[in-house]
């Protein structure tokens, strides 16, 4: 989108409307984690009666702890966040990155076609920066809180591996595709939206394709699954479910965490079914039975088409939302930018929509939630016709205690921001 003059229609409402979201987030969210911090602070003498013959007073407390470190760091990270976010737009961070690209083109004499040049540069020199500011908060999530309670197994050395491979696949898949973005941009016409969105989730759908097999063994080592005894057990259940993956396998995640995970992924004829080595060590077989037939659950109830149907959608109105705010010069004037005179701002609109847009779909987030925890109540509902109920609440329990997820979360904070019910709600469905 270029404009050829500035329309210098007042955008202080817009300016406003900004301010007072953000405002607005940060009351409840700091709200909501106090709600969460109280409540399992109190809770933390006592195991719950429901859990007392399964989880010993040390867990409990292990939990309880590790909950409150977290939250209480995600109330800086959240400031420090949102100060990231002021510093972009209203303090003029965005503004003055965009002159500096504007400026560097020019005096390389680099003459894209749309501008796409100065664009890369500016999408660039954005996500470097970015990355540069949120490094100490992962350094500290890793290195001190997980840590602490023992469950990184990390060296430096192994990060920093990860942050180069991390930088050097976002680089060669994500340059790319912002280039293709833009150009779709600039040179579709006024339902240029339209064909950036079908780009996009053609894109996404490749990713989901070849992740598997081409960027995930950059991290991890995949082995195939060995215990021939599990092997059988674990077919004869997809079988019976009526599922076929492309393999079984076992990734070392204990070089990054103790915690455990299992996990299908990949898409169509490309799935594989993964599970972590620190898994397989803390599960009974027949518990590890159970935790697959949970994930089974989900694409028996096509949850999966489910969420990837409601990601079109969203991402269909996304698009269209910025087609109409990039022709609109309000919309970057009151978030502290001036949009380009004669030459694109699709990179500018684009990074302020993905910058300002979780403001508004904050206040979806209890309904995406809710919906998400009843997916797993019917994925342990499938799993529990297919398996043995007393298996699974077993290897819940000790997934539970063993990545010291808290028994005692808010009621309020667990509507608005769980994606899996606690402990005690999914327990006590599997116990009826």
């Amino acid at each position: 989108m270029m404009f050829e003059s500035l329309d210098h229609q007042p955008a202080h409402w817009f300016t406003l409307v900004f301010c007072a979201l953000l405002i607005l987030n940060l009351g409840i969210k700091t709200w909501l984690a106090s709600r969460h911090i109280k409540h399992v602070a109190l809770n933390r003498p006592t195991v719950p009666a429901a859990f007392s013959a399964q989880v010993s007073q040390e867990a409990h407390h292990k939990a309880a702890d590790y909950t409150l470190s977290k939250a209480r760091f995600g109330l800086l990270d959240m400031a420090w966040s949102s100060a990231i976010l002021l510093g972009w737009t209203l303090f003029g961070g965005l503004d003055a990155a965009n002159e500096w690209s504007t400026d560097v083109t020019q005096s390389l004499g680099w003459t894209a076609p749309n501008g796409i040049a100065a664009q890369l540069i500016l999408l660039t020199s954005f996500m470097v920066i970015s990355s540069l500011l949120e490094l100490p908060v992962s350094a500290y999530q890793t290195f001190v809180i997980e840590q602490q309670f023992g469950f990184n197994t990390m060296n430096l050395q192994l990060w920093l591996t990860d942050l180069a491979k991390s930088t050097l696949i976002g680089a060669v898949v994500g340059l790319p595709i912002a280039a293709l973005i833009l150009w779709v941009m600039g040179a579709a016409g006024t339902f240029w939206w339209l064909w950036a969105w079908g780009l996009w989730m053609g894109l996404n759908l490749l990713l989901l394709l070849i992740y598997p097999t081409v960027i995930a063994p950059w991290f991890n080592k995949f082995k195939d699954l060995d215990d021939e005894a599990l092997k059988a057990r674990v077919t004869a259940l997809m079988q019976r479910c009526g599922f076929t993956s492309k393999g079984l396998y076992v990734m070392d995640g204990s070089r990054r965490s103790a915690h455990a995970n299992a996990y299908f992924t990949g898409f169509g004829a490309s799935k594989r079914v993964v599970f972590f080595d620190t898994l397989l060590q803390k599960l009974s077989p027949t518990e590890v039975e159970a935790v697959l037939a949970h994930e089974l659950g989900h694409f028996k109830h096509k949850h999966i088409i489910k969420r990837l149907v409601t990601m079109l959608a969203s991402s269909l109105l996304g698009f269209a939302l910025l087609g109409w705010l990039a022709g609109q010069t309000w919309f970057y004037m009151g978030l502290g930018v001036a949009p380009n005179l004669g030459a694109p701002n699709d990179a500018l609109a684009l990074l302020l929509f993905v910058m300002v847009i979780p403001l508004f779909t904050f206040f979806v987030s209890p309904v995406m939630s809710y919906f998400s925890r009843q997916h797993e109540f019917e994925a342990d509902a499938y799993a529990k016709q297919q398996t043995n109920a007393h298996d699974l609440s077993s290897a819940l329990l000790k997934l539970y205690e063993d990545n010291a997820a808290t028994l005692t979360p808010d009621p309020v904070f667990v509507a608005f921001y769980y994606s899996h019910p606690p402990a005690s709600q999914r327990l006590a469905k599997l116990q009826a």
